[in-house]
């Protein structure tokens, strides 16, 4: 039986374990959670709540979890059902070591979000911190190599288009996967997966309470205070993301 691989690639801060639990309500379709979290955590050094456990957790070796993603399922997934293997990727985890060629093999599709609602809630962690840990460019240069190879844009999906239209969204993004839409998709039980990573406990607690899509009254854009330093950042994550925007699906919701 023939499976679909599709890689959802995301920053930090956005709606990407909301959407992996919608797709695993699908009957048909299993998940990873962020395969390659060991080994940016091995190749940085940098310290993260369960760093220890997330490593011991899976391959820290991404030539490894490559050819896993590209030939493998989980084993989560029920063999005789499974005909799509959705893969949740941070796009912050992509390092310069990497050779991304074995995403051809994925159909690939890209999660985003209003920069500056990005990179005030990860400030409010992370006092200090770099551009590529949020992803932005990684986020970007793939987009340009997938669409290069495709003579097209790959699907891009908004996060607040999302929340706003959850199902017009995803009727969306199934088409342009060529997957049919499920209904399933826009709700869920609340409660943890064992398809979740290790770290859940230090991060998915909303998600875990959730049951579906849940739109949020965020404040006015113009209204979001970035600390001063993190201005010029903003700047070119904004540049990033205005690019990706225009090719985003379903609602043309922003902000």
């Amino acid at each position: 039986m023939q499976t679909l691989r599709l890689a959802m690639w995301s920053g930090p801060r956005n709606i990407s374990t909301a959407l992996m639990r919608a797709f695993e309500n699908r009957a048909d379709c299993a998940v990873v959670d962020e395969p390659f979290y060991g080994y940016y955590l091995q190749a940085t050094g940098l310290d993260h709540p369960a760093g220890e456990a997330v490593k011991a957790s899976m391959s820290c070796d991404w030539r490894e979890v490559a050819r896993q993603l590209c030939e493998e399922l989980p084993a989560t997934a029920d063999r005789d059902r499974c005909t799509l293997f959705y893969q949740k990727h941070m796009t912050q985890h992509i390092l310069p070591a990497m050779d991304m060629a074995w995403t051809d093999g994925l159909v690939n599709c890209f999660l985003i979000r209003q920069p500056r609602r990005i990179i005030a809630s990860y400030a409010r962690v992370r006092p200090e911190f770099a551009l590529d840990e949020l992803g932005f460019v990684q986020q970007w240069e793939l987009f340009q190599r997938v669409a290069d190879r495709l003579g097209a844009a790959p699907p891009v999906i908004d996060s607040a288009a999302t929340l706003a239209d959850p199902e017009g969204v995803l009727r969306a993004l199934c088409e342009r996967v060529g997957i049919p839409f499920s209904a399933a998709m826009l709700s869920w039980p609340a409660g943890s997966r064992d398809s979740d990573g290790v770290w859940a406990p230090h991060w998915y607690a909303a998600v875990e309470a959730s049951t579906g899509f849940q739109a949020v009254n965020e404040q006015p854009l113009a209204e979001v205070a970035l600390p001063p330093q993190c201005e010029a950042m903003c700047e070119q994550a904004e540049a990033i993301y205005a690019r990706l925007s225009a090719h985003a699906l379903g609602s043309a919701v922003r902000g």
